[in-house]
């Protein structure tokens, strides 16, 4: 029976309640009797019951688990585990896909102006939108990494758990990944593992890599795959970090050199550059002027150091970027900045050292929109500005968007 819509509310209750505005983390915002709500599985201006499954010091976290009065948006979810309970990988597979795009613009549009410090109108200005990739929202995933249960069957995460939920194909896997048979119908195939990760690479590369504690042993495939991106050809570990959407490197590629139109003879960093995709395209601009690469990761140092061999001006500099920056084991002045930096972003300090160094423009690509809003709001205290912004929809069917922007000096 539902409850009726109330504060004070408790686990497992279930509320009728009327969906707000969408929220970061495939969520959607709703209130009970002046408590916010977050809620999955909705969409904005749908009456639903949701179910309570987690409470917080002045907000509860719901799943929509029957939808009353359902948006024009709505569609029925193609997976049967994408539903709530069950794998958590998919937030929107119960969006259409053109309101999927719309979805991610509103969030970043309110990241930047919460947490980035931005006016409406600064944000109205950059026209902000999430363009599709080709391939469709189904099929594009090239690396997927299954958890393993203690049962030793592999499948996915549950949203905000460690606990696995076995499955029988993931949709949004590469159609290479989705015949292999690491999810073998109820087997207990991986009893030695704690996780499995399957690689489809655009150089028609199919490898699977088993992990035991955190160390990888290739079971099948080319323990290096080959990727094609860039114009180049790219060799890296299987188990190495490389973009999972096909057209994602490329994307990315293009709409860095468009906004930095970087000019022969301009210096650069790749700051948290892994196997150097920036950096290449960047040697491939400036002629003979000195592209520097920052990575940490041993295996993207190696990549980066074997991949770009050929471009004896390219620095590949073995070290934590703030390390690198505040150590002086990169120095300015320079030109021309990527800043591609894990989920987390680059923080405040990595942030004024590239001010300090004094390039004409700044290239940042981030891969979570709160992160960046919060390095954007530091760029503008020390004077720069938020030129341009474009965003893609590198992993369809879920929350996540890829942001390219361009950051120059306000002057």
């Amino acid at each position: 029976m539902t409850a009726p819509a109330r504060g004070g509310l408790e686990e497992a209750e279930r509320v009728e309640l009327t969906v707000d505005a969408v929220a970061p983390g495939g969520h959607c915002v709703a209130r009970v009797g002046g408590q916010v709500v977050f809620v999955r599985h909705a969409l904005p201006g749908e009456r639903v019951v949701a179910e309570v499954t987690e409470l917080h010091r002045g907000f509860a976290r719901a799943d929509a688990v029957e939808i009353l009065t359902p948006s024009a948006d709505r569609v029925e979810q193609p997976c049967p585990y994408a539903k709530p309970g069950r794998c958590g990988g998919c937030d929107l597979q119960h969006v259409t896909p053109a309101a999927q795009l719309d979805w991610k613009a509103a969030v970043v549009r309110e990241q930047l102006t919460r947490l980035g410090g931005l006016t409406d109108d600064q944000v109205d200005a950059l026209g902000v939108q999430v363009e599709a990739l080709p391939g469709g929202p189904l099929g594009w995933r090239s690396r997927v990494r299954y958890a393993v249960d203690a049962a030793g069957r592999a499948g996915l995460l549950k949203h905000r758990s460690h606990e696995v939920v076995p499955i029988d194909r993931c949709l949004i896997a590469h159609p290479a990944i989705q015949e292999l048979p690491v999810l073998a119908p109820g087997g207990a195939g991986w009893p030695d593992a704690d996780a499995v990760e399957t690689v489809a690479s655009t150089g028609g590369d199919v490898s699977v890599v088993a992990y035991a504690e955190g160390v990888p042993t290739p079971v099948s495939g080319p323990a290096e795959v080959r990727e094609r991106a860039a114009g180049r050809d790219w060799t890296l570990p299987a188990a190495g970090f490389w973009q999972v959407h096909p057209a994602a490197a490329d994307t990315l590629v293009g709409a860095v050199l468009d906004l930095l139109d970087p000019r022969p003879g301009e210096s650069a960093w790749d700051l948290y550059g892994g196997a150097g995709l920036f950096a290449a395209a960047l040697a491939g601009r400036v002629g003979d002027a000195r592209v520097t690469l920052v990575e940490s990761s041993r295996s993207g140092v190696d990549a980066a150091r074997a991949n770009l061999a050929d471009l004896p001006r390219v620095e590949v500099v073995a070290a934590r970027v703030e390390t690198a920056l505040s150590r002086r084991r990169v120095t300015g002045p320079v030109d021309l900045v990527v800043l591609d930096p894990p989920r987390s972003g680059a923080g405040a300090p990595v942030v004024r050292d590239i001010v300090a160094a004094g390039p004409r423009a700044v290239a940042y690509v981030a891969c979570d929109p709160a992160a960046f809003a919060r390095d954007v709001r530091t760029f503008t205290g020390a004077g720069w500005r938020l030129a341009a912004l474009r965003g893609f929809d590198l992993f369809p069917m879920t929350q996540h968007v890829e942001l390219v922007s361009l950051l120059v000096p306000a002057s």
